[in-house]
């Protein structure tokens, strides 16, 4: 029996108890504020879609005629390619540094997740600079074997190429886990009912991990889909460089805000197929009792699992930070200047102060969701978690429309009173911080929720008897016992933020040049040696989560 049922009188309410009552069943702070959240998140996805109530046909018209075919053409071979790409490229190293045994795999375990520190738009310029018909590859090629004809790099393959190299560690860390967690076990009573090894995986191993793998190729194909930057370095035109163009060439908000409606649609089309795809499916665990235990390679298909792996880690790595570093050191004498300290300061303030505030919102959300540990409080924290499935063009399209709108009215406020300006809000560092918030709340708030979780209810109730309310739960018991979630949460954010490219180079005030706005810059202008100093700053910050992730890793199964 619920606390509320107990509640009920067993004799006719007076009108005192039925005020009582009715004050009871308002809704809390807490509940309020997941509920102001969500409606924050839910305000760039209304804005966007009522766009369509105000259609320019003749604009429309040329959409229709000769923009979507293309950008729905490219963007379904982008996702079923890199769908394709780090599914295969994943599951395979996965499999391999959890379940099998072979030269360096303690080495690779980890050292498989450092392309998360290398954007997508870094790798992109790097591979383009390498391999295109200028580049070192292909003229040491026709020079010395006289050999011609290698593919275009600048094409749908090497989009595809260049994105999967950079987005596997998302199948990859999530998939390894998976199968850890099977052990050997599996793979054991697959072989006991007459299954060979390679048939275990596929029909037993493969379907139990699907969970996981789905959820590792849904993360990177929402980044596939967000991604700004790769795409305008390869001339690409998928629906976020498109909302750009519209926006700074066509100078038409109105057709920026109905692509991204559509875009909208794309996304949550694929939320909804994978999650259908999961709805009816149940998973077992079989234990770790033999995680441990790890199938020994034969001495030929060690050495091809070694190669294989560092093959892989060296295109989608090692490679390009090399060739970054030589491009810096030709251009660092004359490049390096006072500019770029301001820079870094920008990136800096705009990451710290981004992290900070997505920190405090998702431990007030988790929290909440403590306080009201509700199936309503749960959806609620669903919906202001949604913001990280929706690319940055698409929020900055959101967001600037309403505070171009508010700011029209507060400038006519002003007017007035004889107070004259051109902006109050747009252009400010506030309506950044606002997208940045919706974009990567979802990051923030799962290392900080999944904390919570680990904290039993029994303290809570023992604080509670010895009267702390809840603020006090809150910074006397909580705090202290989230530092670890706290720092995750707060380190995946800052160089989440670091990266980011569209939400900044949309929304940023006039001058307000970042990191990640120079390597656009730069690429835009094929300066390639320019671009990689900028880009070297990024992969060393970028490098800090992961080995933060293999530090709690490591403590976690040791």
């Amino acid at each position: 029996m619920t606390e509320s049922a107990l509640a009920i009188p067993t004799r006719p309410a007076t009108p005192l108890a039925c005020s009582s009552r009715v004050v009871s069943l308002r809704p809390s702070g807490w509940t309020l504020f997941a509920l102001g959240i969500a409606a924050l998140v839910l305000i760039p996805v209304v804005v966007t879609l009522s766009s369509f109530s105000q259609i320019d046909g003749e604009l429309l018209g040329h959409l229709a005629e000769f923009v979507l075919p293309e950008l729905l053409g490219n963007t379904l071979w982008l996702v079923l390619g890199v769908g394709v790409g780090v599914t295969v490229l994943g599951v395979s190293l996965a499999w391999l540094t959890a379940m099998c045994e072979f030269p360096g795999r303690a080495f690779f375990d980890w050292a498989l997740l450092l392309p998360l520190a290398l954007p997508a738009y870094v790798t992109a310029f790097v591979a383009i600079g390498l391999l295109d018909f200028t580049g070192p590859l292909q003229t040491l090629l026709r020079e010395q074997w006289g050999l011609s004809g290698f593919p275009e790099i600048r094409s749908r393959g090497g989009v595809i190429l260049v994105m999967s190299l950079a987005l596997y560690p998302y199948v990859f860390l999530i998939a390894r886990n998976a199968f850890a967690t099977q052990g050997a076990i599996a793979l054991e009573a697959a072989q006991s009912l007459g299954l060979s090894r390679t048939q275990g995986f596929f029909r037993v191993a493969l379907p139990m991990a699907r969970p996981w793998i789905a959820a590792g190729l849904m993360l990177a194909l929402m980044e596939t889909l967000a991604d700004f930057g790769t795409m305008a370095v390869f001339n690409y035109d998928t629906f976020t460089t498109a909302i750009y163009k519209a926006w700074y060439s066509l100078f038409s908000l109105a057709a920026a805000a109905q692509l991204a409606s559509i875009l909208i649609v794309f996304v949550l089309v694929m939320v909804v197929i994978e999650q259908r795809s999961r709805l009816h499916m149940r998973y077992g665990s079989v234990g770790r009792a033999s995680a441990s235990r790890r199938i020994t390679l034969t001495r030929g298909r060690a050495g091809l699992a070694t190669l294989y792996a560092a093959l892989i880690l060296a295109l989608a790595f090692v490679i390009p930070v090399i060739q970054l570093t030589l491009w810096a050191r030709e251009v660092m004498a004359a490049d390096l200047d006072a500019r770029y300290a301001s820079f870094a300061w920008h990136s800096l303030l705009l990451a710290g102060g981004g992290a900070l505030l997505v920190v405090i919102v998702a431990l007030l959300l988790g929290y909440a969701g403590r306080q009201r540990p509700q199936p309503t409080m749960v959806w609620i924290q669903r919906v202001a978690t949604l913001g990280y499935a929706f690319p940055g063009a698409v929020l900055a399209v959101g967001f600037y429309i309403p505070v171009a709108a508010l700011d029209n009215v507060i400038i006519d406020l002003l007017a007035r009173f004889g107070i004259e300006t051109h902006a109050v809000l747009k252009g400010t560092l506030a309506v950044m911080l606002l997208a940045y918030l919706v974009r990567f709340l979802a990051v923030g708030f799962g290392p900080l929720d999944s904390g919570l979780n680990r904290i039993t209810r029994s303290i809570d109730e023992a604080a509670r008897n010895l009267g702390t309310g809840s603020g006090g739960l809150l910074t006397r018991v909580h705090l202290p016992m989230l530092r670890t979630s706290l720092l995750t949460a707060a380190v995946l954010v800052f160089v989440d933020i670091m990266k980011e490219m569209p939400i900044t180079l949309m929304t940023r005030p006039f001058g307000w040049d970042t990191l990640a706005i120079r390597v656009f810059e730069m690429t835009s202008e094929g300066e390639w040696e320019r671009a990689a100093l900028p880009s070297l700053a990024i992969v060393i910050a970028g490098i800090i989560p992961i080995l933060l992730l293999t530090w709690r890793g490591s403590h976690s199964h040791g």
